[in-house]
Order: C-alpha cells, then sequence, then structure tokens
C-alpha cells in the first residue's frame, strides 16, 4: 500500500455516465478512473450506487445471468487494487442468502474486504426498488479501511427516517461516504444539501454526496456531488452536468475528519440547469441506444425550435435533419421562421409539402364522412400525414424521429395521437409551456457548457414573439381554446405538480368554470399520454414514472 500519514486521506470522487446493462463498459469506465485517481495520489476513490450495474437497473436485476455477471465484475476489479493503488469503493446489485440486494463493496489489496447492503429502499415518485430489492437485513456497520472507520450509507439511507448515520457513528464511524443515484428536477441541490446537513447535524459526521451523472430513459443524473463537513460548511461542490474525477484531501484534526481541498465549481441557474438537463438526457438517450442521428418536423413554432436546439447542442449539426411540412394553412411567417430557425443553427432542412396525402386521405374517406361538417378529424389528418412522413424518414435513414411536445399541450391533449405525438423521445415533454419560453430566450443569450451548436440567436425572436398556432385551420392559434399560457400553467402546475383541490386553485384567482375544464381535459387525456414518447424529467413531477393515474377515471373535484 502506498504509505501515508494515517491523519490524511485523499478521496477521488468518481462522478461518471454509467449505461444500464453495460457491465463490460462501465468496469472499463471503473477502471480508467480508477487509473486517473492514481496519477493523482488517491488513497480511495468512491463511485456512484450500483454503478457496475448502471442505475436504475429496474427488473434487469431479477435475472440471475445479470447479477452474476456483475459480481463478476466487481470481483475483477477488486483484483486490480493489488497494485498498491487506491482501495474503491463501488456500487453492484448482490444476491445473498437474505434476497438480492442493492450493495456496494471496499476493495483493497487485491481482494472485497467488505460489502454492505442499502436499508432504506425508496418506494415513491420514480423509485420502485421494493419491487426488486430486498433491504439489508441489519443495519451496517463502519468499515475500516487503512485505519479509518468509514461508514457507506447508499442513497435512501441519508434520506429516510431509519437512523442509518446515527447507528453508523455510534457504532464508531470517522466519515460517511454516500454513492447516490439521485435523478435531476428543478431545484434539487438544494433539497440534497439540506438532506446531507441534517445528517451531518444528527450523526456529528462529515458527509461526502458522490452523486452519477447521465441520462437514462426519462432521468437524467446531474451529478453535482459535495462534502458537508461537520461544522456544516460545504466543503467541495463539483460541476453539474459534466463527468469528471476529482480529487479531494481529507484530514484528521483534534475534532475529528474534515474536507480541507477539493473542487468548488458553481451551480447553474434554473434555466441553464434545465436546458443542460433537457440536452444531457437527448444526447444519452439517443448515443446510448444507438442511433446516428434524429430528425423533427420543424414548423416555425417554438416548442419544434427549441428541440432542434436541443438536439444541434447535443449531437452537432450533422446530425439534426429538420423537415418542414407544409399545409394550406402554413404562414409565410411561419415558413420563413422554420427556414432562418435551420440556417441559424446550421442542420439539414428539407420541404415535404403534404397536401398530396392528405388530399388523398380526404378523397378516400369522402363516402365514410358524407354528411358530416369538417372539424378536428380533418384538422388531425394533416397532423397525421406529418407524423407518418417522419416515420418514414426514420424508417428509410435510421434516424430516431424527436417529438416536440410540452408539458401544457400533453397535459390537456393538445397532442395528436399517430400524429405529432410520433417519435422516439421528447427533451421538451416535462417543461409547461412558459418555460419553453424561458429556455428559449434564455438559449439565444447563451451556450450551454458542453454545446455543439453555435452562439448567438439559434430561435429566431419572431417564434418567440408570435402568438402559438397549430395552423391547422385559417387564422388559429392556441388561445382559441386554451386559458392565455401563464393562466393554463399556472393551474396545471397546481393540479399536476401539487395536487391542489379545485376550490385551493379558485383561491389563488382562478375562475372557477376554467379550472374545472382544465381537470376535466387533464383526466381525459390520460390514455394519450400512456403512449406518448419518454422525456426529460424537469419538474418534481413529471408524467409516466411520477404521476400514475388511472385511464378509466369518474372522479372530478365538485366539492
Amino acid at each position: 500500500m502506498t504509505k501515508k500519514s494515517p491523519d490524511i486521506l485523499r478521496i477521488a470522487v468518481a462522478q461518471l455516465n454509467p449505461t444500464v446493462g453495460d457491465i463490460k463498459g462501465n468496469l472499463a469506465k471503473a477502471r480508467e478512473a480508477r487509473a486517473d485517481a492514481a496519477r493523482q495520489g488517491a488513497d480511495l476513490v468512491l463511485f456512484t450506487e450500483l454503478f457496475l450495474a448502471g442505475y436504475p437497473p429496474e427488473d434487469l436485476v431479477l435475472k440471475p445471468a445479470f447479477l452474476a455477471a456483475c459480481e463478476r465484475a466487481a470481483e475483477d476489479f477488486a483484483k486490480d487494487t493489488s497494485d498498491n493503488g487506491p482501495g474503491v469503493i463501488i456500487g453492484v446489485p448482490l444476491k445473498r442468502k437474505s434476497g438480492v440486494h442493492n450493495a456496494i463493496v471496499v476493495a483493497d489489496g487485491g481482494k472485497i474486504i467488505a460489502e454492505r447492503f442499502k436499508v432504506d429502499l425508496p418506494n415513491y415518485g420514480e423509485f420502485d426498488e421494493k419491487r426488486v430489492f430486498q433491504p439489508g437485513p441489519d443495519m451496517p456497520g463502519p468499515i475500516n479501511f487503512r485505519g479509518v472507520r468509514i461508514g457507506i450509507p447508499i442513497c435512501e439511507d441519508i434520506w429516510g427516517e431509519l437512523g442509518v448515520c446515527e447507528t453508523l457513528a455510534e457504532s464508531g464511524a470517522e466519515i460517511l461516504l454516500v454513492p447516490n443515484g439521485s435523478p435531476y428536477y428543478r431545484a434539487k441541490m438544494d433539497v440534497r444539501h439540506q438532506v446531507a446537513i441534517r445528517q451531518v447535524i444528527e450523526s456529528g459526521l462529515p458527509l461526502l454526496y458522490a452523486n452519477q451523472l447521465g441520462g437514462q430513459d426519462e432521468l437524467v443524473f446531474d451529478g453535482a456531488s459535495f462534502a458537508i463537513n461537520a461544522d456544516h460548511s460545504l466543503a467541495f461542490q463539483m460541476s453539474q452536468f459534466e463527468e469528471t474525477v476529482a480529487m479531494t484531501t481529507w484530514k484528521r484534526g483534534d475534532e475529528g475528519w474534515a474536507c480541507v481541498d477539493g473542487p468548488m465549481s458553481k451551480i447553474p441557474e434554473r434555466e441553464e440547469a434545465d436546458y443542460r438537463a433537457c440536452m444531457l438526457g437527448l444526447r444519452d438517450y439517443v448515443n446510448k441506444n444507438g442511433f446516428k442521428n434524429v430528425v423533427l418536423g420543424l414548423s416555425g413554432g417554438i416548442d419544434s425550435a427549441i428541440c432542434a436546439a436541443l438536439a444541434v447542442d447535443a449531437l452537432g449539426e450533422e446530425r439534426l435533419r429538420a423537415i418542414m411540412m407544409p399545409y394550406r394553412y402554413t404562414s409565410k411567417d411561419s415558413l420563413k421562421d422554420a427556414e432562418d430557425c435551420a440556417r441559424a443553427l446550421g442542420c439539414r432542412y428539407d420541404i415535404v409539402p403534404i397536401h398530396e396525402p392528405v388530399d388523398g386521405f380526404s378523397h378516400a374517406l369522402t363516402q365514410l364522412f358524407e354528411g358530416t361538417k369538417e372539424g378536428i378529424t380533418e384538422e388531425n389528418l394533416q397532423s397525421r400525414a406529418r407524423g407518418t412522413i417522419l416515420m418514414a424518414v426514420s424508417n428509410k435513414f435510421g434516424s430516431m424521429v424527436v417529438t416536440t411536445g410540452n408539458k401544457s399541450e400533453m397535459s390537456v391533449g393538445y397532442a395528436t395521437l399517430y400524429g405529432d405525438m410520433n417519435g422516439g423521445f421528447n427533451p421538451i415533454k416535462d417543461l409547461y409551456k412558459m418555460q419553453v419560453y424561458a429556455l428559449s430566450r434564455w438559449r439565444n443569450t447563451h451556450v450551454p457548457p458542453g454545446a455543439l451548436g453555435p452562439s448567438g440567436e439559434v430561435i429566431p425572436k419572431n417564434i418567440i414573439d408570435k402568438a402559438p398556432s397549430a395552423e391547422l385551420r385559417p387564422n388559429q392559434t392556441d388561445q382559441d381554446s386554451l386559458p392565455p399560457y401563464p393562466v393554463l400553467d399556472d393551474i396545471l402546475e397546481c393540479l399536476v405538480e401539487n395536487e391542489m383541490g379545485v376550490d385551493d386553485i379558485v383561491a389563488r384567482g382562478h375562475d372557477r368554470d376554467t379550472v374545472h375544464r382544465i381537470e376535466h381535459l387533464l383526466y381525459i387525456a390520460e390514455y394519450k399520454r400512456r403512449q406518448a414518447a419518454p422525456g426529460v424529467k424537469i419538474t418534481k413531477k413529471n408524467f409516466g414514472r411520477d404521476r400514475r393515474y388511472p385511464i378509466t377515471n369518474r372522479f372530478r373535484d365538485r366539492g
């Protein structure tokens, strides 16, 4: 082992982007990070929750072959530590007599010296670990690593009320090292800091919080690992949305251990954080699922414009194909705005008129529809023709279709099944309309770190300023049938995120009939949302993982 003072411990935090199920790739990534940490003089490398499996592995852990492969990888990694380099703490699912556990192993000197199991399994929101894991049968005790007694609570063990950290302190732990798989939602950083500080207060121990990075289906893990010293001060703060291995130095003094050196990165403000979460989620979904490029319908509206910007920022201009599909109701402004947006982003831009397919459908249906008035059915034919064209391009060239509906539209069902809802992934699915506007304005004056797109105005000002419209009939605007978006979004946030009753929403100043109508639209659109593409989680309660309402549902809040 490297000979160092027992009063100094150098801990490398591996804030990395694993891929669920890619055990070989995750092990290679871990080995590379350990080698990097060794060059920096680390004694110990802390990886994140279930790193070798990827997190969350969901029902993969029900497969014995998967569990066996994960444990073999852990054993192989442990052998690497015979080189007198840093020891490791790494997350891995383990099957033992007590069941399948969300676990960590500690390796040093060429072997696994300890394993610990997660005690508090989360079962709310996006988490359902109780379906596939058994809680640790006993409270975890500290692990002696080179003369330092380390407590290793796993993620929810510090969020819940089981007293895991206090137990570790009472049994002799000197430092708490916490591997996490904590997904992003707006303002999550403040919540994590508060949780950590509470545990530091209750245990009297410093706490290092190592968090996963990267997109996994709807979830985005934002990293932003940090530590809180025993005096409740922020000891270090790693970057958000960036993969890195950071070195921290811990020193033992008269009052115990403290982190005396580590990075201090600035955490992005709200719009930047949301935009970067959407960008990272889209990038990882496309790349981890093996798509070479993406295609989307560029209508000249705000939603498709910001999705185009996100795609170029995430993947590069050469990997986006934008298609304008005009019909007789498409305005000259929309044609110009779409072209200007594509030109600003530098992506490929094609125009495919839909007059012939729409007219063909209408002609084919003439006899069936005889004696009826034109309405939403005929409008939806336009959307479905566009969806068919995008899917044809996807099938022909292997491009994933990016779908572009925002959360306001998805909430009230203002989207067409098998039309504009077609697609493989939606980067703005959890952004309300007013948030889409805010992020568009932000992107026009900022280029986020890691973005591959250009600087300057990438979303033309006219797209932001004009009244939103689906342009499915003459002079149509969204506000013809919906309340103004600031009103709609506030009502929806009350209903969806906060589960507020109608009376409480009316007390905020909203019209009761309007609230009743929006609540009704929200419920009857559930069947559409069940068929929607996955999309990045940004709010505390997204559609899908977090909010699971029945499709068949007659409840209405009428007091």
